[in-house]
């Protein structure tokens, strides 16, 4: 599994995929942050990383499947996917591998934009005036999401050989567990069922854990759906394999 991470992420870096990614999210993190005049904390009156934490999802529902659109569907393209079944790793080996590899990238995307909660810390009237308990909740839940679209990106990879095809589907998936789930449940026709349904997408666990309620049923939610999507993914392969 180590061997397949190194090598994931070292065609990352010698590719433009991971600088594209991070500079992209960065940037419009940046713009929507401290620019544009309908988002800009600047224009709010009180110090807020809502920007990031409320735009930081839809701009992952694209930058992700672009890190994981090529992971597998590349492999089995070219043909080097039956290299790597040549070779002393197994199915879950590969897969675990190639997540690890694009969540890291997700990760490394996020982490310079703690300088945002320096600055805007700084910047308050008194300084330090933030919500710190739900910034802390809202990065966590930002990195599980990041896991979650990684997760459900690898598996699109793995049912095709196309690129394109696997981005389109990673990008569906990633909004219909985002988003997807709530927007069904504002359809009248569930009654009491709907606050049921609404807990199936990831925005009514991830706007828990922007409040600062990191409790147990929240992480497993987000645990569990990585690790359903990494079961399929390996389902997956087995069978395209035999």
């Amino acid at each position: 599994m180590i061997e397949i991470l190194k090598k994931e992420i070292n065609e990352f870096l010698n590719s433009l995929i991971a600088y594209v990614v991070i500079g992209v999210f960065l940037t419009s993190i940046g713009l929507l942050m401290w620019v544009f005049p309908d988002t800009s904390v600047l224009d709010y009156g009180y110090a807020s990383m809502e920007p990031l934490f409320s735009m930081g999802p839809y701009v992952f529902m694209f930058l992700v499947p672009a890190i994981t659109m090529r992971s597998i569907a590349e492999e089995k393209k070219t043909g080097t996917i039956e290299l790597l079944y040549t070779l002393p790793f197994t199915n879950l080996q590969i897969i675990l591998g190639k997540y690890l590899a694009g969540f890291s990238l997700v990760v490394f995307s996020v982490l310079p934009t703690v300088v945002y909660y320096f600055s805007l810390s700084a910047l308050g009237n008194p300084p330090d005036n933030l919500d710190t308990s739900g910034i802390v909740g809202s990065y966590i839940g930002l990195i599980l999401l990041g896991g979650v679209f990684t997760s459900l990106g690898l598996l699109s990879s793995a049912v095709t050989e196309n690129q394109i095809v696997s981005f389109v589907l990673a990008s569906f998936l990633c909004f219909m567990f985002y988003a997807g789930f709530e927007s069904l449940a504002a359809i009248d026709i569930w009654g009491d069922w709907a606050y049921y349904l609404e807990q199936f997408g990831i925005l009514f666990h991830y706007n828990a854990m922007s409040r600062g309620l990191l409790d147990f049923g929240n992480l497993a939610y987000f645990l569990g759906v990585i690790a359903i999507s990494l079961s399929l993914t390996h389902f997956t392969l087995a069978a395209k394999k035999w």
